[in-house]
């Protein structure tokens, strides 16, 4: 099979970046259990609402992602059974291209630059399995679309989701 998968959210925990760096700057108490559903600058004061929006924009914000759990097995796995390149749409920030690829390296080191697509619109794709946080990107994608979860996309409906890298293995790799 040839797999498609996005970094922010999927490999990378962003949301919790979010989190943390809302926190810290504002000496604030938020936890992912806290909220419902949105981004989370939807979920902050509106006062501080730009701030959490403008994190992307910093240097270094994609360069220090925490990992989301499992993941790196899962992807060293598929990789070694089928065609797996990371999808992301890095061009929406400049800064991320050079900082994801950076991340990639030191994180999954086996997916080497010629499985990198760093991109804009997904829907140029042509695969079998899309693994994405963002329905709007499977939506068009002729493949199989897996939604990975996330407080942003829980009342997004009409998607096979999935909730973490073990049910990835499970429905990939059995």
């Amino acid at each position: 099979m040839t797999i498609f998968v996005d970094m922010d959210e999927v490999l990378a925990d962003t949301y919790g970046a979010h989190i943390d760096l809302y926190n810290e700057e504002f000496n604030a108490q938020l936890k992912l259990e806290d909220i419902a559903s949105g981004e989370v600058w939807e979920n902050v004061p509106y006062e501080h609402l730009q701030n959490v929006k403008d994190h992307v924009w910093r240097d270094g914000f994609f360069r220090e992602l925490p990992v989301i759990k499992d993941s790196q097995e899962v992807m060293k796995e598929l990789s070694q059974k089928h065609e797996v390149y990371i999808a992301t749409a890095a061009t929406q920030f400049p800064n991320s291209l050079r900082e994801k690829s950076d991340w990639l390296d030191e994180h999954f080191p086996f997916i080497t630059w010629e499985y990198r697509i760093l991109c804009g619109h997904k829907f140029i794709l042509d695969g079998d399995v899309l693994i994405d946080d963002r329905s709007y990107n499977l939506k068009y994608f002729n493949g199989r679309g897996l939604l990975f979860n996330s407080p942003h996309n829980n009342k997004d409906t009409g998607y096979e989701r999935v909730d973490n890298w073990q049910e990835v293995a499970e429905k990939l790799l059995k």
